[in-house]
């Protein structure tokens, strides 16, 4: 009798902390300069800068922003894991009855565009006569 009211404790003791458990929120907070930018991560897009997204997995993620004026931006930022999401840690963080934020802070600068037509056919007139020079010729 002592034995089966003993087990009952230990499953009831397991019941209570698998109730109380933390849970983790992961959160991207990207701004941009200027705000309002259009903002796609890996290929979805999330909304408008200023704005916070929640994440599911750690790594290298594809961002472009996009933002009327302004010279498109492509380019990648990574998410580190912090000590409390590392395979072993993780385990005793979630057994811990609060919730564990990690907050990811990432900043953009965007570049105006050149909407200058005459500028840009002189560039590009500039660079066909570099390109011409430099190739080599043809053996025909």
């Amino acid at each position: 009798m002592r034995r089966a009211m003993c087990g009952l404790g230990v499953l009831g003791l397991g019941a209570i902390l698998l109730a109380s458990t933390g849970c983790v929120q992961r959160t991207i907070e990207i701004t941009s300069e200027p705000t309002g930018a259009q903002v796609y991560l890996n290929d979805v897009e999330v909304g408008r800068t200023p704005l916070e997204v929640g994440f599911t997995y750690f790594g290298t993620y594809d961002v472009r922003l996009r933002k009327d004026g302004y010279e498109p931006l492509m380019t990648s930022a990574k998410t580190d894991a912090p000590m409390h999401e590392w395979p072993g840690f993780d385990l005793i963080a979630m057994a811990w009855p609060a919730t564990k934020e990690t907050r990811i802070r990432w900043h953009f600068t965007m570049e105006p565009s050149d909407a200058d037509e005459d500028a840009l056919l002189e560039r590009a007139r500039a660079f066909r006569s570099e390109f011409n020079a430099e190739a080599p010729e043809s053996d025909q």
